[in-house]
C-alpha cells in the first residue's frame, strides 16, 4: 500500500520550492495551494494608476457650493433630487440612463445648517424669561432688530433693566399699538414709587434661517405675564416655519435657475 503521508510531504515541498512567478493587473489567477485553491484577484481600483468611476458623496453647506461641485461632476443623466422635510438637495452624478443602468454611486449632498442665529431666536420663541434675561436677550441681538430699530430697542432693555426690582400691577394696550405696564418701584424701604413702562406690541426681526442663504423679516408678538411682582417677558414669532420653509425653496430655486435638469421632488434611492 502506497505511503500517502510521504505522497503530501512531496507535493508540499515541491509546492513550496516553485519559483515565483510575475502576475500581470488588471487579471484574476487561481493557485493550488497545500490548503486548496487560493484567488488573487488584481482587478481592483487599488491596482490602478487611477479608479474606474467616481464614487463618494461630498456634502456641501450652500448653495454656491453645491453649483460648483455640480459644474465640475455632472453628465446629460445627472439627476437632482430636494427633500423638503429633510432640508436637503441630493444629486445623483452617475444615474441611470434612458437604457442602461449605472452604479448611482457619486453623488453631491446639500445638508443646510441653521445659523446661530436663528437658532437662538427659535429656542426662546413662546417662552417667558425674568425681565433682566429678557432685556439681556434683546441686547444681545441689537443687529436683528428692525422695526423699531436697534437703538430703539436699546432703550427699551435699559428701561426694562431699570426696573428689575418693581413690582408690575396692570398691563393697558395704548392706541398706538404699544403696550403701558404699570409698576410700583419699593426704594431703600420707603414707600412705593408708581411708574410706567411702555414697550411695543409687536417688533420686527431679521434672520437668516441658513448658512449662506438670504435673510427674512419676521413679526415677533411681545408676551409677557404679571403675577404683582417682578414681571415676566417673551415674544411669539409668526409662522416661523413657513419662513423656514420659503426659505428652503429659495434655495432650491437658485440651484434650478442654474442648472439644465429639473429638479425633483423627494430622495433618490
Amino acid at each position: 500500500m502506497p505511503n500517502t503521508d510521504n505522497a503530501q510531504v512531496i507535493v508540499d515541498t515541491a509546492l513550496r520550492s516553485a519559483q515565483p512567478v510575475e502576475l500581470e493587473l488588471g487579471k484574476v489567477y487561481a493557485f493550488h495551494t497545500t490548503s486548496g485553491v487560493q484567488k488573487v484577484d488584481l482587478t481592483g481600483d487599488q491596482y490602478k494608476d487611477q479608479p474606474t468611476r467616481k464614487t463618494g458623496t461630498t456634502t456641501v453647506r450652500d448653495a454656491k457650493s453645491f453649483l460648483a461641485y455640480w459644474e465640475k461632476h455632472k453628465d446629460d443623466n445627472s439627476e437632482v433630487y430636494a427633500d423638503s422635510e429633510r432640508l436637503t438637495v441630493t444629486a445623483v452624478l452617475d444615474a441611470n440612463t434612458d437604457s442602461s443602468a449605472r452604479w448611482g454611486g457619486h453623488r453631491l449632498h446639500l445638508a443646510l445648517r441653521q445659523t446661530a442665529a436663528w437658532q437662538q431666536w427659535m429656542r426662546q420663541d413662546g417662552h417667558l424669561m425674568k425681565q433682566e434675561d429678557f432685556a439681556d436677550f434683546l441686547e444681545d441681538h441689537l443687529p436683528e432688530l428692525l422695526e423699531p430699530d436697534s437703538a430703539t430697542m436699546l432703550e427699551i432693555a435699559q428701561s426694562i433693566q431699570g426696573v428689575a426690582k418693581a413690582e408690575f400691577q396692570s398691563g393697558t394696550r395704548l392706541s398706538s399699538g404699544e403696550r403701558k405696564l404699570a409698576y410700583t418701584e419699593t426704594i431703600n424701604a420707603k414707600a412705593g414709587q408708581k411708574g410706567e413702562l411702555v414697550i411695543p406690541e409687536t417688533f420686527i426681526v431679521g434672520l437668516v434661517p441658513f448658512e449662506g442663504s438670504g435673510g427674512y423679516r419676521l413679526t415677533a408678538r411681545l408676551r409677557y405675564r404679571i403675577n404683582g411682582g417682578p414681571i415676566q417677558l417673551g415674544y411669539k414669532l409668526e409662522r416661523p416655519t413657513e419662513i423656514r420653509d420659503q426659505a428652503f425653496a429659495d434655495v432650491v430655486k437658485a440651484i434650478g435657475e442654474d442648472i439644465d435638469v429639473a429638479i425633483m421632488n423627494g430622495q433618490p434611492a
